[in-house]
């Protein structure tokens, strides 16, 4: 039975967001992945309308929901675990993990412990005060432009958060050809390809090897198999034919 993050312990903080349209899309994309707790901290020009029209109805929920508060100390006190968010690296913004292996940490972590995962403002991102609150740090890859929208940030990290809460359906995994099986078709395939002299009858297994190797990259299922066999028959059967034919027309010609 496969590990699955537990969602319900898992937290946006929002520090010192500047717009409330961006509060309002953050909600929605914690929604779609099925994540429902928003912490907002010191937010400039917070209007809760706002919030809701981008945040639509469906997101209703979670804004209804938002915990506000002054500072970001306070605000991460009830956490066990606390991951940033950043699109600056270098100085003390240490060992930087993509959003999909941290979203794999937390699959352990989650099950027992309060997570929150922290961004900063649109216009400086987190400060070196809220780095050093931080266990570990994210950084989203980009191209050229490093800058993200913030409520884009939070899509992005709350999709891997998503994907790491999903049941892994197991692979499946054929009833393959046994050895038995496969050594039969190869002794077959090289007694039909010598006989059409397709590989060279002084050295047949080096020619064999080349075929083999193919066939493994394969990994050739008891029917596939089957149908190998049966072609060799049919090109078998059909070679005799021709023979007996050949040699039936040659005596009626004497």
């Amino acid at each position: 039975m496969s590990e699955r993050i537990n969602l319900d312990n898992i937290s946006i903080v929002m520090a010192r967001p500047r717009y409330p349209e961006n509060i309002g899309s953050a909600a929605r994309a914690m929604c779609n992945m099925g994540i429902k707790k928003l912490v907002v901290v010191a937010p400039e020009n917070y209007d809760i309308e706002k919030v809701r029209k981008l945040a639509t109805h469906a997101a209703s929920e979670v804004v209804d929901k938002i915990e506000l508060h002054e500072e970001v100390r306070e605000a991460l006190a009830p956490y066990n675990y606390v991951v940033g968010t950043t699109a600056r690296l270098g100085g003390e913004r240490r060992t930087i993990l993509s959003p999909s292996a941290a979203s794999k940490n937390f699959v352990a972590i989650s099950r027992k412990n309060r997570v929150a995962v922290l961004f900063g403002p649109e216009d400086r991102g987190l400060l070196n005060d809220d780095i050093r609150l931080c266990h570990e740090i994210i950084n989203i890859p980009t191209s050229d432009f490093s800058s993200l929208n913030v409520s884009q940030a939070v899509l992005i990290i709350c999709y891997e958060l998503f994907l790491s809460g999903l049941d892994e359906k197991p692979k499946f995994a054929p009833r393959l050809a046994t050895r038995y099986e496969l050594d039969g078709m190869y002794d077959q395939l090289k007694e039909i390809l010598v006989r059409i002299n397709y590989i060279n009858p002084e050295n047949p297994d080096y020619w064999m090897n080349k075929l083999r190797q193919f066939f493994a990259r394969l990994e050739l299922r008891a029917r596939e198999v089957s149908i190998i066999r049966g072609i060799c028959r049919q090109i078998d059967g059909y070679g005799k034919r021709c023979y007996k034919e050949g040699s039936a027309g040659n005596k009626q010609r004497k």
